[in-house]
């Protein structure tokens, strides 16, 4: 049984040349499995890849309501967001703010 990337169901069937889905009707390819893998990559301010769980360093300093968070705080075990809030992709844990949500393009993998 092959899960269907669009609905989830575990009755998807390969027909020879692609994949199909009896539930939802979707039908996919090895192509669009590798595309849509890659674009749910992430990477921080310099181009490296990120992963679940990562630590990073925050890269310019931010202000929070009254508080600042100063360049160089390290954000822990990083994780994606589904769907991005505000335009913060992830969300980490920061030592005296407790978890917050972060862009990608304010972090760096340590």
């Amino acid at each position: 049984m092959i899960k269907c990337p669009k609905c989830g169901s575990e009755y998807g069937y390969s027909d020879g040349t692609a994949y199909n889905c009896p539930e939802c009707f979707h039908i996919w390819t090895e192509a669009d499995l590798e595309k849509e893998l890659e674009a749910k990559k992430k990477f921080d301010s310099v181009g490296n890849e990120l992963n679940e769980g990562d630590d990073v360093t925050i890269v310019l300093d931010l202000k929070l309501g009254g508080d600042t968070i100063k360049r160089g705080t390290k954000a822990k075990n990083i994780q994606f967001l589904d769907k991005e809030v505000d335009g913060h992709d992830i969300q980490g844990r920061v030592d005296g703010f407790g978890n917050l949500y972060l862009k990608t393009s304010v972090v760096k993998k340590l």
